[in-house]
């Protein structure tokens, strides 16, 4: 582990940080990685994060912040320039989660965020109630699980990219998210990106590099 290679110049090259996938690494990877990313003067920010872990990590890093629900835990705070301002938007309760991890690492970019929640297609009135603020947005991250056809009604209705971020939400035919998948890639409606089953942090950074061209 102590050859880990930091990718210290990834903000220069890409205008993005490097984010580290937390899931699957230890304590002692994450610690050790967390403190070379300071070390070397760039943002530590680890994605998938665990409550059980933040916990332990914080021993390590004072001034550290976590955020329960997207599970982003930050080593130090960061300052980014403020810019324009995304719509994330959740079909679901369920799809909450993924929401908030594209929410909390857009706002940790120096990106302004407004989020609407559980305003999917089987109550569809819900989002024509906050369809004149959802309008106003630069870019729409648009999260869904079930048959996912949430990113499709809002590409017909606003102006904005939309990127659309499939969930692992749904029953046993959902296939882990493979329906939303599949609805999203197949929409008519064009002006619609598709990322990755779950990756709020990929939906994050595309809006935030469309925001900074």
């Amino acid at each position: 582990m102590s050859n880990y290679k930091i990718d210290s110049d990834r903000m220069a090259r890409t205008g993005v940080p490097e984010i580290i996938f937390g899931e699957t690494k230890s304590i002692d990877q994450l610690v050790m990685i967390l403190k070379e990313m300071i070390r070397k003067k760039v943002p530590a920010i680890a994605s998938r994060v665990s409550p059980e872990k933040a916990e332990r990590l914080k021993d390590f890093f004072p001034k550290s912040e976590y955020f329960k629900t997207a599970k982003i835990f930050m080593a130090q705070k960061i300052k980014f320039s403020k810019t324009k301002k995304v719509a994330v938007v959740a079909a679901g309760t369920s799809d909450v989660d993924i929401a908030e991890e594209a929410r909390v690492l857009l706002e940790v970019l120096g990106c302004g965020t407004e989020s609407f929640y559980d305003v999917g297609v089987a109550g569809i009135q819900r989002l024509f109630k906050v369809l004149p603020k959802i309008r106003k947005a630069k870019v729409v991250v648009v999260v869904a699980g079930m048959e996912g056809a949430l990113p499709s009604v809002l590409a017909g209705l606003v102006k904005a990219p939309i990127i659309a971020v499939p969930t692992a939400v749904g029953y046993g035919t959902g296939l882990g998210g493979f329906s939303s998948l599949l609805t999203m890639l197949n929409t008519c409606a064009p002006g619609v990106t598709v990322v990755n089953i779950d990756n709020g942090v990929g939906a994050a950074i595309s809006a935030y590099k469309i925001l900074n061209v």
